[in-house]
């Protein structure tokens, strides 16, 4: 059984907010860095990345439980030429979606996969939401 762990209140809330944004940009088909999707939240220094990466570790957990595909994989490290952090990995290892090296060519065919599919379905989820309202 998949044991989620619970976060603070204001973790919560900005995972939301991280979520809310990655749906309506995953019909795009594109990364985001965790830079750009910091400016899109409006946070202030400090450590605006760790409050991106603790939400978005969030959302990862969230999904992993729930068998979705991970929102988190629209964000990117601007410096790791197209992947996620060494973090995103190490999440996605915790929840029992990857067992490889963050460092290795595994790393990179596993974020592409689960990239495709992550835009596939949030996008369709978009979608259907908009087409309800």
């Amino acid at each position: 059984m998949l044991s989620v762990n619970t976060t603070s209140g204001t973790t919560n809330v900005l995972a939301l907010r991280v979520r809310a944004h990655l749906c309506q940009i995953s019909g795009q088909g594109a990364p985001i860095t965790y830079q750009t999707l910091a400016q899109a939240m409006d946070l202030s220094p400090p450590n605006t990345i760790q409050q991106i990466t603790t939400a978005l570790e969030c959302l990862m957990e969230q999904d992993a439980a729930a068998a979705r595909p991970l929102i988190a994989t629209l964000v990117i490290s601007k410096a790791r030429g197209g992947l996620p952090g060494p973090g995103f990995f190490d999440c996605a290892r915790r929840v029992g979606r990857f067992d490889g090296d963050p460092s290795g060519p595994e790393a990179f065919a596993y974020y592409t996969a689960e990239f495709d599919v992550a835009v596939k379905f949030w996008g369709a989820t978009v979608e259907i939401i908009e087409q309800d309202i």
